[in-house]
This record gives structure tokens, sequence and C-alpha cells, in this order.
């Protein structure tokens, strides 16, 4: 395992710097079908998958956030904007909460926000989710940059000890690694000590 540590690290900060989440305005304003969803959504995230042939969301996964009552169900087999900005929420917390939690977390904002007549619309809510999520890039490529930094001082008492070239870059890896899983492992805490103060959704509406 040979790796040039700077062009690691760098090649991990240019790319946070290349999210781009879907903006509002870029979803589509007509309804949709079911396969032109998934077209959309695959064309949309595209940039997030880890491999080509992962998919975003499937039929399937749609199917059963409706079923479970994360989104509303489509009109005349139909999802319109607030359908889609709700699967752009989902979406982000699939991959780190439980779909209860993500229930517990949708069911309000499908009560009260969903085809909203009031001042505040579901893409009012998403706009300023999105502004505020951007606004974390910058902290987080320093944190990067600092936890990197003590991963290499990992590598050197290693070294000063003795391990192997590949060893060293082993452990530097394993350690960087290390501390971005305890960061994402404290920070899923918190979000489900604050999800278990929303009510649970009532079982007669589903």
């Amino acid at each position: 395992m040979t790796f040039n540590p700077e062009d690691l690290i760098q090649s991990i900060v240019d790319s946070l710097g290349r999210i781009q989440p879907v903006e509002a305005s870029e979803l589509p304003d007509i309804s949709l079908y079911m396969d032109q969803v998934t077209t959309f959504m695959e064309k949309a995230m595209e940039h997030a998958k880890r491999h080509p042939t992962d998919k975003v969301l499937t039929k399937t996964m749609i199917n059963n956030y409706a079923k479970n009552r994360l989104i509303p169900p489509p009109d005349k087999k139909k999802y319109d904007k607030d359908h889609m900005i709700m699967l752009m929420f989902i979406y982000y917390f699939k991959n780190i909460l439980s779909i209860n939690d993500i229930e517990k977390l949708m069911t309000p904002l499908s009560e009260n926000y969903f085809h909203s007549k009031g001042n505040i619309s579901l893409e009012d809510i998403y706009t300023e989710v999105i502004g505020l999520s951007m606004d974390q890039v910058a902290p987080l490529q320093s944190f990067v940059r600092e936890k990197y930094s003590v991963s290499e001082k990992i590598s050197e008492d290693a070294a000063s000890r003795g391990a192997s070239e590949s060893d060293c870059e082993f452990l530097q890896i394993f350690s960087f690694i290390c501390a971005l899983a305890f960061d994402v492992y404290v920070k899923r805490l918190m979000i489900e000590k604050l999800i278990d103060f929303f009510p649970e959704p009532d079982p007669k509406k589903k």
C-alpha cells in the first residue's frame, strides 16, 4: 500500500469542496411517475455513489417509504416536488438512521408542511437546510486536515519503534479512519438522543 500523503489528504479535501446538494430550483416542477423519479434521482445524486453500479433509490425503496409513511402516497401514481424533497431528505438519512428514526423525523414534515398553504413550505425548509449544510464544508475540510495530522504522528511514532514503511502507512490510514469513524459515532448518538424527544408516530394514521 503505497500512497502520497499530501495527495491523499488533498484529494479528500477537494472532494468535500465538490459537494453540491440538489437545489430546490433543480427539482422537477411537474409530477413524475416512478420510473421518472428513480431516473432523476440516479442522475442528480450520481456524484454521491461509491460505485457506478450502486442504486440511489429503487422502486421498492420508494414504495416501502410510502407504505411506512415516510412520505405521503403518490397522487394517481405521480410524485410531485414535495415528494421529491422528502425523498432527498430520506436519501441522506437512510445511511445513518433506522427506518423508525427516519419516520419520527419525516412524520412532522409530512403532516405540517407537505403541500402546506401556510407561511412556511417544505421547499422553504429544504432550501434553508441545504444552506446550513453547505456552511459546514469549510469547517469539515479543516477537521479532516486536523485528524490527518494526528494520524501522521501515530505513523511517525510507529516508525521510531522500528515499524516497516508499509506498516507505518497502514497505521496512518487506520488511525485516520478511526478518528473519522468516532466522530460519526458520536454525532449519530447525538442525533438519536434528539430524535428520542420526538413523539412516536400515531399507528392509527398509517
